[in-house]
């Protein structure tokens, strides 16, 4: 007979690992509540032209993509990111701005799987549109910032990086190079942390080899980690676009401080995200002992909604991974052991004993209780063991006698001490029992 085994990627939750991801989950929830987002949610499947659109192609390649009994290209969403400008671009002028709205989401891609990457995941996405100015990344970056602090992680365990593709282009203009130019030193800036000069390699295939002095102004730039190290490289430059830019960040890391979160934020120019639908600031979020790959990441993107055919609408966002997460909170020991056990376990005696537990078992569910008995009739002595091993706190003793009397047993499965109670006061006392703690 065959074995079936889940597909290479995907994941199983049984209940425990459900459990920890309810837990993520619900904070990050919590979180983006406190912030004034709004929940929203999208079909898993697309057409896969959405995604050409947005990134060309090459995506297919990563994607789970088929033809469907309607004959139409459609593919399992790898992201959020298109659908939620689609969504957004849609109904815009019924929307309030800015529009702050958030989803939690599988998203499959076909990938090569690796630490804290499978090809099925969960993101937390967050997204404001309608702003334009660094007002929108202060809320986001904080944003971000939270749903990673409410864990219990501090300044100790990660950090923020902050970068500006805009930034980038205006300084590599002003050296001279034109857009195309521009994009493949782009290219070579965000492969240049894990490849070294290697990364240059397709930049030099397409238009020859870099400009020494070029090119050392490049690295110089990538080095920069300080808003005064920025300032002191750019009054030497002269570019008009440069100084409005400045402005710009000193507008997002004031804002930052008055929050009381430069301590997370970390200035670094290699972080230029590979995506070129990023027109801003963009930034990655990544633990402080640099074991796991990025947390999260994101950043503007003001030309999408358009180019999906909506309208003209500056947007921001990010989105953090759910399994690298996960690890880290495992790292950190921050993530709790998650009990499953009921609050109630019924010990019953006879037929007349069950049908006298049943009613108290219906109205203490309904009550919001949490109570199991055994389905079947078991060994009186024996279900004294089962209500141990469940986990309960308290079990209500439904023997033959004292049902017999109207009357109900309740132990303390703590301290093990008990007394009797009339069975209409069952609800009651055991209300008043986890009301005290």
């Amino acid at each position: 007979m065959a074995t079936f085994q889940t597909l290479p990627g995907f994941r199983e939750f049984y209940p425990d690992d459900l459990a920890r991801r309810k837990h993520i989950f619900d904070l990050w929830r919590r979180t983006a509540h406190h912030f004034g987002f709004v929940e929203y949610d999208a079909p898993v499947l697309e057409p896969l032209e959405l995604y050409k659109a947005k990134s060309g192609d090459e995506i297919e390649a990563q994607l789970f993509s088929f033809t469907d009994k309607g004959g139409r290209e459609v593919a399992l969403r790898p992201e959020m990111t298109p659908t939620v400008c689609r969504l957004v671009g849609a109904r815009i002028n019924a929307l309030k701005r800015p529009v702050k709205w958030f989803s939690i989401a599988e998203f499959y891609r076909y990938e090569r799987m690796q630490k804290g990457r499978g090809r099925c995941f969960f993101q937390l996405n967050a997204d404001i549109f309608g702003e334009p100015g660094p007002e929108a990344e202060i809320e986001l970056v904080a944003l971000l910032i939270q749903c990673l602090a409410s864990f219990g992680l501090t300044e100790q365990d990660f950090y923020i990086r902050l970068s500006d593709r805009n930034l980038w282009f205006y300084y590599l203009e002003a050296l001279g190079l034109d857009e195309a130019r521009i994009r493949g030193v782009l290219g070579a800036v965000d492969r240049y942390e894990k490849y070294g000069d290697e990364a240059f390699k397709a930049y030099t295939e397409q238009f020859g080899e870099l400009d020494a002095s070029l090119k050392a102004k490049v690295l110089a730039f990538l080095e920069i980690k300080s808003i005064e190290a920025l300032e002191a490289t750019l009054a030497a430059v002269g570019h008009a676009k440069l100084g409005a830019r400045l402005a710009d960040w000193r507008k997002l890391l004031g804002g930052l401080d008055a929050m009381g979160l430069t301590k997370f934020i970390a200035v670094d120019l290699g972080v230029v995200r590979g995506l070129a639908y990023y027109t801003g600031f963009v930034f990655e979020a990544f633990d402080r002992k640099g074991e796991l790959r990025a947390l999260a990441g994101g950043g503007r993107y003001d030309d999408l909604v358009e180019k999906l055919g909506g309208p003209a609408l500056p947007a921001v966002g990010f989105a953090i991974g759910d399994m690298t997460f996960a690890l880290l909170l495992e790292q950190r020991g921050l993530m709790p052991n998650f009990i499953q056990a009921p609050d109630v376990y019924c010990v019953i005696g006879g037929e007349a004993a069950r049908r006298a537990a049943f009613g108290d078992i219906h109205a203490l569910r309904a009550a919001g209780r949490r109570v199991d008995y055994p389905l079947k009739e078991v060994a009186f002595g024996k279900q004294f063991k089962l209500a141990a091993d469940s986990g309960a706190k308290l079990a209500l003793i439904y023997g033959d006698d004292e049902v017999a009397q109207g009357k109900v047993k309740i132990r303390d499965l703590t301290d093990r001490t008990e007394h009797e109670v009339a069975r209409g006061d069952v609800l009651a006392v055991v209300r008043d029992f986890f009301s005290a703690g």
